[in-house]
């Protein structure tokens, strides 16, 4: 049962992430892109959870972590280049 729940779930999430990717590209706005940005990469953090949780190993939740700082730090940046025109001032 839980491999079913697992395989709706990456289906939505993967769906999730292809309409993020299609309001990156056709977004009306820059501010429109940032929130498509940050929720993809939600997405991926749910994708690798939900994958670490299939294969049964913890080096998954790590991975998130990871993605979670860069994703953070990205869109902090692309905001702040949107915002002033420079991310380091």
């Amino acid at each position: 049962m839980i491999s079913v729940a697992l395989f709706f779930a990456f289906a939505c999430f993967g769906l999730g992430l292809l309409l993020c990717v299609y309001r990156i590209a056709m977004g009306p706005t820059a501010a429109d892109r940032i929130l498509a940005l940050d929720t993809m990469v939600i997405n991926v953090i749910a994708l690798l959870i939900l994958y670490g949780i299939l294969k049964g190993t913890a080096i998954y939740y790590e991975a998130s972590m990871l993605v979670a700082m860069v994703g953070f730090v990205s869109t902090v940046a692309y905001c702040r280049f949107v915002l002033r025109g420079d991310i380091i001032e």
